[in-house]
C-alpha cells in the first residue's frame, strides 16, 4: 500500500473518546445566556475574512485515494468559505503522476484560501516550488521529527530546520504557519520561531490523531511507548498564553463545538481540525457532509450563546474551571494569568 494510504487507514481507524479538553469546563450562568441570531462567528486569518473560525487542516495527497479525498474537501471548503491545508506536497513535487492529487483542490475552488504544506527539512527552493503547484495561499512547514523517527523510512537528521525556516520566513512573500503533527509545543518554542521570524503558528498538540501509533504500525519493532509523547494541545496553548505577538492556531483532538469554543477561550485564532474532516468526506456524499457541518455550525453558535458571547473575542472573558491534573501542569510549568 501507498505510504500515504497508510496514513489515511491509520487516521480513520484511530478513536479518541478523552483528551484534554475535557479536563476544562465552562461555569454555567444561565442568566448571562445572550441570542443565537446575535452571535457572530466571523473571523480575520491571514490578511482575509472567513466565515467562522475553523479551517480544514493538512491531511493527505501522493495517491489515488488522496486525489478523491482532496477533492472532496475542497468541495466543501468552497461551500462555506473555508480555508484549506493540503498534506505535504513532497509526493507531487517528487513524482508528477502525484502532482494531480494536490493540484485537484486548487481547480476545484479557483478563488479559495488553499494553503501548501512542506516539512521544515526543506529550503527555500522545493518552498517555491510547493506554492506555484497549488497557487497558494499561504505555506503551512510543518515539524515532525518524532513522526520521522518512528516512521520505517523516515528522516533522521533536523539540523537544518531552524535556518531553512528563517531563511523561507525572510524570503517568501506569502504568509507562513509553522506546525506540529499532533506533539505540541512549549512557550520556549515559541519564543525560538519568533526569532527565527515566524508569527502565526498551529501549536497541534496531543489528543487527536497519533502519528506516532500509525507510524508503529507499520514498524516490525514497535516503538510504542512513544505513543503518549508531547504536549497535549490544552497544554500547548496554555504554553502559548505566555508568550505575545502570535496568531495561534489550535489543532490537535478537536473533536465537536465545545472543543472549538475551548480553544478559542484558551487564545486560538483559528481552529484547525483533520480527523473530523476526513471522516466527514470519507463516510458521507458531499450534501450530508454539507449537512452534518452545517450543524457544527450552528453548535459553536448556540454554545457562545450559551455563555453570554456575541464575538469570538468575548469568548476569551468567560471563566473556566480547569481539573487538578491542569492546574498542576500551570504550576509545574509557571504559567500564570489563565482562568
Amino acid at each position: 500500500m501507498n505510504r500515504k494510504d497508510d496514513h489515511i487507514a491509520g487516521a480513520l481507524n484511530q478513536t479518541f473518546r478523552h483528551n484534554d479538553f475535557d479536563e476544562m469546563r465552562f461555569l454555567h450562568d444561565p442568566l448571562k445566556a445572550t441570542s443565537v441570531n446575535h452571535v457572530n462567528v466571523k473571523q480575520d486569518f491571514a490578511g482575509e475574512s472567513f466565515c467562522l473560525p475553523v479551517y480544514i487542516n493538512a491531511m493527505t495527497g501522493g495517491s489515488v485515494q488522496a486525489y478523491e479525498i482532496n477533492r472532496r474537501l475542497a468541495m466543501l471548503a468552497k461551500h462555506f468559505n473555508l480555508p484549506l491545508a493540503l498534506g505535504s506536497v513532497k509526493a507531487g513535487l517528487h513524482d508528477q503522476k502525484w502532482a494531480d492529487s494536490f493540484k485537484i483542490a486548487r481547480e476545484i475552488d479557483p478563488d479559495g484560501f488553499i494553503m501548501a504544506n512542506i516539512g521544515g527539512e526543506n529550503t527555500l527552493d522545493v518552498a517555491r516550488r510547493a506554492i506555484e503547484l497549488i497557487d497558494a495561499s499561504l505555506l503551512q512547514i510543518h515539524l515532525n521529527p518524532v513522526q520521522e523517527l518512528i516512521m520505517p523510512e523516515g528522516d533522521r537528521d533536523f539540523s537544518s530546520i531552524a535556518s531553512n525556516i528563517k531563511t523561507m520566513a525572510s524570503s517568501l512573500d506569502i504568509p507562513i504557519v509553522v506546525k506540529e503533527v499532533g506533539f505540541g509545543m512549549t512557550k520556549e518554542t515559541l519564543k525560538t520561531l519568533k526569532g527565527l521570524g515566524i508569527s502565526n503558528i498551529d501549536i497541534s498538540g496531543r489528543g487527536g490523531t497519533n502519528f506516532a501509533s500509525i507510524e508503529n504500525a507499520r514498524r516490525g519493532v514497535s516503538m510504542e511507548y512513544m505513543s503518549k509523547w508531547g504536549q497535549s494541545t490544552v497544554e500547548s496553548l496554555l504554553e502559548a498564553s505566555q508568550v505575545d505577538g502570535f496568531t495561534i492556531i489550535a489543532s490537535g483532538g478537536v473533536r465537536n463545538a465545545l472543543d472549538v469554543v475551548k480553544a478559542l477561550k484558551l487564545g486560538a485564532t483559528m481552529v484547525g481540525m483533520s480527523g473530523y474532516f476526513l471522516k466527514l468526506v470519507k463516510h458521507n456524499t458531499h450534501s450530508e457532509a454539507v449537512r452534518i457541518f452545517n450543524h457544527f455550525l450552528r453548535d459553536i453558535k448556540k454554545i457562545m450563546a450559551l455563555i453570554g458571547a456575541n464575538t469570538i473575542d468575548e469568548i476569551r472573558n468567560k471563566p473556566v474551571i480547569f481539573s487538578e491534573k491542569l492546574i498542576h501542569y500551570m504550576n509545574e510549568r509557571q504559567i500564570k494569568g489563565v482562568y
